[in-house]
């Protein structure tokens, strides 16, 4: 891979369709190698704006803004970071030649329709899932709730980080339950998926890299991440989490089938339950997930920086360097132009960093920031980094 210089008519250019704090963190990393980046967002003012070196505001659902966008900047590589994106336009991009999606377009399109993703896993590669079944209605819905029993996951086809996520435990609650997912869903598109429960012991996410080593894609693992979940959303992960050899070789071999069907380079964060030494497919991102932020703490490269290289087609390490954590700095208030106080204290914590987004307006439970920290122990990593993110308070003036 010879990379140009930034700025400059050979350089190496690469367009990120989502700016968010993950692709705040990818930019950084593709900076630090010399490449030139632009970021692309719904809104202004994004977190990867401020650090990219062209900023554009679209709505990346609208495919025909999408690739006047692309025929205008050129970029050697598409990056799709979130889900709200007109997938087709890719497909067309790929098709024409001269600009590489990654992983690539048939896997952006599968990845970003919980539908496509999950028959993927359980219909063609016949991996372990939960009992689930797809609803247009809500006569539909009932239907498939009571094949599936309660309680039951309803989820938008198309969503992130939770978002439209509820849990159903009686018929009485799926109306509330399927206007939730309409209104948490990516697209405007009324489809969501019924999930049977699980009774799993702990759920985990497996960074999973596909890169170029002697001109041949090879497979490589992150230390599993645990993590805790609210309102569908992480507030906590930690790194390594505990795994009996079987089970993780159980995951690892999931991981690998999905991200070998998916292909292409880049990080993939498989999400995975685990019971005993049974493990179950949940879901799949091509992209960097937000509970790896702990990677900041733990790797000898973060799962941002494992991205970047990948698609560029350099070596990859996926060493852990320390046990460690992270824990989600909330907004608490809905506000724009916030600010923030007791930061000092908190990298006063021992091991501890912390990462202020910089996004332009705070909701109550948005993600504003994140404590990682380090230690000897997961345990111990882990309290420190819920002690330095209760230090951050958020301020309206």
């Amino acid at each position: 891979m010879i990379i140009g210089t930034p700025l400059s008519q050979r350089a190496t250019r690469v367009m990120l369709l989502g700016a968010g704090e993950l692709g705040k963190e990818v930019i950084i990393a593709f900076q630090r190698l010399g490449v030139e980046v632009i970021a692309v967002d719904r809104y202004e003012n994004a977190p990867g704006h401020h650090v990219a070196h062209h900023g554009h505001v679209i709505d990346m659902t609208d495919r025909d803004a999408l690739l006047a966008l692309i025929e205008r900047e050129r970029p050697a590589f598409i990056v799709p970071e979130i889900e709200a994106i007109a997938t087709d336009a890719l497909a067309e991009v790929e098709k024409r030649g001269g600009t590489e999606v990654i992983p690539t377009a048939r896997a952006t399109q599968l990845t970003m329709n919980r539908e496509g993703i999950r028959r993927l896993a359980a219909e063609e590669l016949g991996l372990r899932t939960s009992p689930y079944a797809f609803a247009d209605s809500v006569e539909e819905l009932e239907e498939a709730a009571d094949r599936i029993g309660y309680p039951c996951v309803i989820k938008p086809v198309m969503s992130s980080s939770g978002k439209g996520q509820s849990v159903a435990h009686d018929a009485e609650t799926l109306k509330v339950a399927w206007e939730y997912a309409l209104a948490g869903g990516r697209v405007n598109r009324s489809r969501v998926i019924i999930e049977g429960f699980v009774d799993f012991d702990y759920e985990i996410t497996q960074l999973t890299v596909r890169a170029l080593a002697d001109g041949e894609i090879e497979t490589y693992f992150c230390e599993p991440i645990g993590h805790k979940q609210e309102r569908g959303d992480y507030i906590e992960s930690w790194q390594p989490h505990p795994m009996s050899e079987r089970a993780l070789s159980a995951a690892r071999d999931i991981a690998q089938k999905v991200t070998g069907a998916l292909g292409g380079r880049g990080i993939f964060g498989v999400e995975l339950f685990v019971a005993g030494d049974d493990v179950y497919f949940s879901e799949v991102s091509p992209r960097p997930h937000d509970t790896g932020l702990v990677t900041m703490a733990t790797q000898r490269l973060s799962e941002f920086e494992l991205h970047a290289r990948a698609i560029l087609g350099l070596p990859v390490d996926t060493a852990l360097r320390s046990p460690g954590a992270s824990a989600v700095i909330y907004g608490g208030v809905d506000a724009k132009h916030v600010r923030f106080e007791g930061v000092p204290k908190a990298l006063a914590v021992p091991g501890v960093d912390v990462r202020l987004f910089g996004k332009p307006e705070s909701y109550e439970f948005r993600r504003m920031g994140v404590a990682v920290a380090s230690a000897e122990n997961i345990d111990v990593a882990r309290q420190r980094a819920r002690d330095a993110a209760a230090c951050v308070r958020t301020i309206v003036d």
